[in-house]
């Protein structure tokens, strides 16, 4: 993604909160769906030991937006409309 170096990644959430925990990345990129937890249980573990969590997902964001208000991601980008611009209006950043 441009303006961005990929520092790890995770199959499954667990692996997620390890990779986190361990690279303390300044973005982490979760999809709502893992196979043993969800992105926002992940986002909630690594609170505030990683930089920006954000969530992602082929699903249109109007399907969690319940959830991602209590959630302690920074915000939502739909997967077809991820980008390193995108993720920058988010998050502030490089785009």
């Amino acid at each position: 993604m441009s303006g961005y170096d990929v520092v790890g990644e995770a199959a499954d959430g667990a692996s997620a909160v390890t990779a986190a925990r361990r690279l303390r990345p300044d973005v982490v990129l979760l999809d709502v769906r893992l196979p043993d937890m969800s992105g926002f249980d992940v986002a909630e573990q690594i609170a505030g030991e990683s930089g920006a969590v954000v969530i992602t997902s082929s699903h249109d964001a109007s399907a969690f937006r319940s959830r991602m208000r209590s959630s302690a991601a920074r915000g939502f980008i739909a997967k077809q409309d991820l980008s390193g611009s995108a993720l920058a209006d988010l998050i502030g950043g490089p785009a």
